[in-house]
């Protein structure tokens, strides 16, 4: 380790900075020359010396003020888990072009564009796998290029809502974008784990609102990575359940873009785990159907998937819910146990149970809010009967609905 970094303590201590030379040195050491830390005591302390990640020539120092150093010491851990090791060579291979560009003139603008470029692209997962001459390779290319050419698409699944539910490679990408073009329902606090300079673009569709037709989607992703961008197609969810991202893959293809895959979680899986709905359970239910409320024919086939399948999941399903469990109970019987849960892993998460011949009337009445994702199955109550067993209530006065608030 070249450079070891500490914190000053420098409250009441004038100091001034005249360039360089012996002035600068002379004001910021003590009277004795001599910075003193002594262990847990911050008080006795002239510095504090920090928790490092070292991945040199990339160093981070962490410090909580020396109000807890098992806190500077956990975040370490945390920060190396997601910092591998590879981002030691990354840096050096940066500093390697960043000192060719500069020697051959290049403005500072085109500069930040091949760092992005070398940032957005594949070089730190080469060198995660220890491919190093194939990153080297790749970044030559980038650097030659002078972050001029096509850009990439990342196709992202945002997850049901709840942005620590995002995988870590969404929340990279989010992070580096240039452009990200999300769906309607994305939380803000997803959003804002975007770049300070990236921009953001509402490509959302809802019923019953103007929106983004899917061909002007396909046109602007084609658009902005012609141009030299780094694109986030961000969708709710997983961009392959519904979320289109087949088609939008499709027309990035056959225009020769570049694009990278982020599976999400879905909200037709994590909705009934946030409502402690288990989706299969060990003799009640051994197979699960997804389907979705919306689309020409939504209707006709959801008779048929709810008699195939133990459980069945409907995205999308507020709007049409009470037609949607009408065509479900004429096919398995308006008594058969339901649940729909509203703004599933959010704060304003709420859900509630009934059976299909109420479920429409219970969620109107519990003001269920939009997106929400019906259950149909046994296994909703089952697990209703679980809970109230654990609860000590008597069988005779278990009510039918529950209504939960998170």
């Amino acid at each position: 380790m070249r450079y070891y970094p500490v914190f000053l303590d420098l409250a009441g201590q004038p100091c001034i900075v005249l360039g360089d030379g012996k002035f600068a040195v002379e004001k910021a050491a003590a009277p004795a020359g001599i910075l003193i830390n002594v262990v847990d005591r911050p008080e006795q302390c002239r510095f504090i010396a920090p928790a490092i990640v070292r991945r040199d020539p990339l160093l981070i120092a962490i410090s909580t003020s020396g109000e807890s150093p098992f806190l500077a010491s956990m975040l370490r851990a945390r920060i190396e888990r997601w910092l591998g090791r590879e981002w030691g060579p990354f840096v050096e291979l940066v500093g390697e072009i960043r000192r060719r560009l500069r020697k051959g003139g290049l403005p500072i603008a085109e500069q930040t564009r091949v760092y992005r470029g070398l940032l957005n692209s594949d070089v730190l997962s080469l060198l995660r796998r220890g491919r190093s001459v194939e990153a080297n390779r790749l970044a030559a290319g980038i650097a030659a290029a002078r972050g001029e050419g096509a850009g990439r698409v990342a196709l992202v699944g945002a997850g049901p809502g709840d942005p620590d539910l995002m995988t870590v490679k969404a929340r990279e990408l989010l992070a580096s974008a240039d452009y990200v073009l999300h769906d309607a329902l994305i939380a803000p606090e997803t959003l804002s784990l975007c770049g300070p300079d990236t921009r953001l673009e509402n490509v959302g569709k809802r019923g019953g609102h103007a929106s983004t037709r899917q061909a002007n989607i396909n046109s602007r992703l084609i658009e902005l990575a012609r141009a030299g961008h780094f694109v986030v197609r961000l969708k709710g969810g997983d961009p392959f359940v519904f979320g289109r991202g087949g088609e939008e893959l499709d027309a990035l293809e056959r225009a020769g873009i570049d694009v990278v895959i982020v599976p999400g979680v879905s909200s037709a899986l994590a909705a009934p785990a946030a409502a402690g709905i288990p989706v299969t359970r060990r003799g009640v239910a051994s197979s699960v159907a997804i389907t979705t409320a919306k689309g020409a024919g939504s209707l006709d086939r959801l008779a048929d998937l709810a008699r195939a399948a133990d459980t069945l999941v409907v995205l999308m399903a507020l709007g049409e819910l009470r037609a949607v469990a009408e065509v479900l109970g004429r096919a398995v019987g308006g008594s058969r146990p339901a649940a729909v849960i509203g703004n599933a892993t959010l704060p304003g998460q709420r859900s509630v149970t009934g059976t299909l011949d109420r479920i429409a009337r219970l969620a109107a009445d519990a003001a269920i809010a939009a997106p929400a994702t019906l259950i149909v199955g046994d296994v909703v109550a089952a697990q209703q009967v679980l809970r109230q067993k654990k609860a000590g209530t008597p069988a005779e006065s278990r009510p039918e609905t529950i209504l939960v608030a998170l």
